[in-house]
């Protein structure tokens, strides 16, 4: 099968393109569009996952990692309070830098939060972005899960009541180098990175960080993500996996993952994405018509392929092309949520979290540019911004291998927002079909205070779950149905039934 190219160039993040219509979250339109894009060319990405390659060679052979002394590194990264922060918070947090590289002076930013009540009985979970490039605690500490959310006047905090930190104690990890406070001193960590390299230096993170933390040594690991952390997370998990079965150095205790709106496959999500704009009624016929007739999605391979070699570019091109314009001005990130018009802030109001703010990008982009700020965090002064622009050279077309594999060892759910039109549900439905897996548990609604907070349908090793009315980033338009998903994911428990009167 051959599937055009054309939809590297505006298919997921069309601010890239000069006259294409759209609200833009920050830098992770362009982020994945460039690493998709890079497809075509004559030194594509690695099109193998890890799991394909491992499947191919015998390496047992897994020498330690880089581990160096924490010894009270921990209280030296003990946040007092945050600039702007409200009164009454009652839980500990912490941010700093975990070198994971000495010869390149290459490290890593993390902030992280416990929960306010019984820390020492809570899980443990990671949370990571995607972007490829984007920032962990820009993103989903500071717009989603996180203990707080910024104000319009760039320079205040308001508490987030549907934090994560409720029911677990939280990483949020800027990673590769490059993102966000994340730094190295060699040049060639910003643009020469990928899949691979990042899940090796997350890794090395957590030995070093739990050396840190030694009271978490121990306790019940989750890693958890969105968007192209898809790649990240699965990656990251099949590693640590790897690494417990043939290591003298900490065992992670990893239990499960969880990752949302998901980049996972590249055909599986391209075809769902213009599937939803057809069903969704932001496409029209003519439009959904040439697509099924000239674009095939029948197989992986063909997305290292040059255009020269696919069935019909030139049609198939046009009519993806025809369907991104015929959106007009929407937030392809919640098909029914206002965009953001200004990045002006706005003094005198204090946000609601149960309010999606469309601009909130801009005043976390002012807030975590304060000096006062970065002094907080214990950062190096650093002109911070959501997204990097780092070089990505490594990037499997299919991620599934290794989320099979996944899925016979720990606890794996995939869940999504069903108004997202980026990775929309039928993308993360496609991608999961491909597993071929037996369903177990029917397709059923499941509810958050008294109402239908989505579906659920439970597979054999996989548990896939909707977020009913929210966007790509599930937390920040329905932060109390995603705090009720991801604490029956961390239970181990189906999302509740409807409640009895």
């Amino acid at each position: 099968m051959k599937v055009t190219i054309i939809w590297l160039l505006l298919l997921l993040f069309p601010c890239y393109f000069p006259g294409f219509p759209t609200s833009c979250k920050g830098n992770q339109i362009d982020n994945l569009n460039r690493l998709i894009e890079s497809r075509k060319s004559s030194n594509p990405p690695r099109p193998e996952s890890w799991a394909q390659q491992d499947d191919d060679t015998e390496d047992s052979h897994t020498p330690p990692v880089y581990v160096a002394s924490q010894k009270l590194l921990m209280q030296a990264d003990k946040i007092n309070a945050l600039p702007g922060q409200p009164e009454g918070v009652g839980f500990d947090q912490y941010a700093g830098y975990v070198t994971v590289d000495p010869v390149a002076d290459r490290a890593l930013f993390y902030y992280f939060v416990e929960s306010p009540v019984d820390p020492s009985k809570k899980p443990l979970v990671l949370w990571l972005n995607g972007g490829p490039g984007c920032s962990s605690f820009g993103y989903g500490a500071m717009q989603e899960l996180g203990p707080f959310r910024v104000n319009s006047d760039g320079e205040t905090l308001y508490r987030n009541e549907y934090a994560w930190n409720n029911v677990a104690n939280v990483i949020f990890l800027e990673s590769p180098a490059g993102v966000g406070f994340s730094y190295s001193k060699n040049s060639s960590d910003y643009t020469s990175v990928g899949d691979r390299k990042t899940a090796q230096d997350s890794y090395i993170f957590l030995i070093n960080w739990l050396e840190r933390f030694p009271q978490y040594k121990t306790r019940d690991f989750y890693i958890t993500g969105e968007s192209y952390a898809g790649h990240y997370v699965p990656q990251l998990a099949y590693y640590i996996l790897a690494r417990n079965k043939n290591t003298t150095q900490t065992v992670i205790n990893l239990k499960g993952i969880a990752i949302g709106n998901a980049w996972v496959d590249d055909v599986a999500c391209t075809k769902g994405l213009f599937d939803f704009l057809w069903t969704h009624a932001l496409n029209s016929d003519e439009t959904n018509e040439g697509i099924n007739k000239y674009c095939n999605f029948a197989s992986e391979d063909s997305l290292t392929k040059k255009a020269d070699a696919d069935d019909n570019p030139i049609q198939c091109g046009k009519y993806q092309k025809q369907g991104l314009l015929e959106l007009g001005d929407i937030n392809l990130y919640g098909i029914y949520a206002p965009p953001c018009y200004t990045s002006a802030l706005k003094s005198g109001s204090t946000g609601n979290v149960k309010n999606y703010d469309p601009c909130a990008e801009y005043y976390v982009n002012s807030y975590l540019n304060l000096a006062k700020v970065q002094a907080a965090l214990h950062t190096k002064a650093t002109n911070w911004s959501g997204c990097s622009d780092v070089g990505w050279t490594d990037s499997p077309t299919t991620i599934l291998p290794e989320i099979r594999h996944l899925a016979r060892e720990i606890r794996v759910w995939k869940y999504s927002g069903d108004t997202d039109g980026r990775v929309p549900v039928t993308s993360s439905r496609y991608s999961i079909n491909n597993l071929n897996l037996q369903v177990e548990t029917a397709w059923h609604p499941w509810y958050s205070n008294s109402e239908v907070g989505g579906y659920v349908v439970g597979y054999k090793g996989v548990i896939f779950a909707t977020v009913r009315g929210a966007g790509h980033t599930v937390p920040s338009y329905q932060p109390e149905r995603a705090l009720t998903m991801i604490t029956s994911f961390l239970q181990g428990k189906l999302p509740p039934g409807k409640p009895t009167s």
